[in-house]
């Protein structure tokens, strides 16, 4: 004959393993989907200061394109000369005809390079490119 305890739940056992292994699993997914979140913003681009900035646009299908010092145009991470940029952004446009391009151009790139950057935005059909700039301080 088997004498139990008198307490009810006193043979009550919690495996904890599948919830670490879950929580764990949730971190590396955040970590990950956060860093693949910045890979335009990681651009080492020295931006102007303004007056009247915008804040940056978190919109989904925007088009960051980066200007470095050197005039060399960037749109995730590989260099595009204006013809395919141009074709790039006509692209989006026909996709998309609300399509939202930044530019962040880098405060010693050539002022000329910034201008057909902008230039070919607008002869791809964007109505209204933003260009980023940091705030005066």
């Amino acid at each position: 004959m088997m004498i139990r305890n008198g307490e009810p739940g006193s043979d009550l056992h919690i495996d904890f393993v599948p919830m670490v292994d879950v929580l764990f699993n949730l971190l590396i997914f955040f970590l990950l989907a956060t860093s693949m979140a910045q890979n335009e913003r990681e651009m080492r681009i020295a931006l102007p200061n303004a007056q009247h900035n915008g804040p940056i646009s978190a919109a989904l299908r925007e088009i960051v394109i980066n200007v470095d010092a050197q005039g060399r145009s960037y749109v995730n991470a590989r260099e595009l000369d204006l013809g395919e940029l141009a074709r790039l952004i006509r692209d989006a446009v026909s996709a998309n005809p609300g399509q939202k391009v930044s530019v962040r151009g880098d405060r010693a790139a050539p002022y000329a390079a910034i201008a057909g950057v902008l230039d070919a935005c607008k002869g791809a059909g964007v109505v209204e490119p933003y260009l980023e700039t940091v705030p005066l301080r």
